[in-house]
């Protein structure tokens, strides 16, 4: 049986965390931080969980996690 492949582009978004849920970066980080409140930034900052919705999709493109 051959090896699945990794998405690549999962591989460089997500990280899997020890109890298997997904780690990721929190959205709307880009530009436009000047009409945003300060709170909203200082809350955006570092990564965040996955909803479990989400992650049942992402798990299938990180089969070796």
């Amino acid at each position: 049986m051959p090896k699945m492949k990794t998405k690549s582009g999962a591989k460089k978004r997500f990280r899997l965390t020890a109890s298997g849920k997904v780690r990721r970066n929190q959205a709307n980080k880009r530009h436009g931080m000047i009409k945003r409140t300060n709170k909203q930034i200082r809350n955006q900052r570092g990564t965040t969980i996955a909803a479990d919705s989400d992650a049942k999709v992402i798990k299938k493109f990180l089969p070796y996690g």
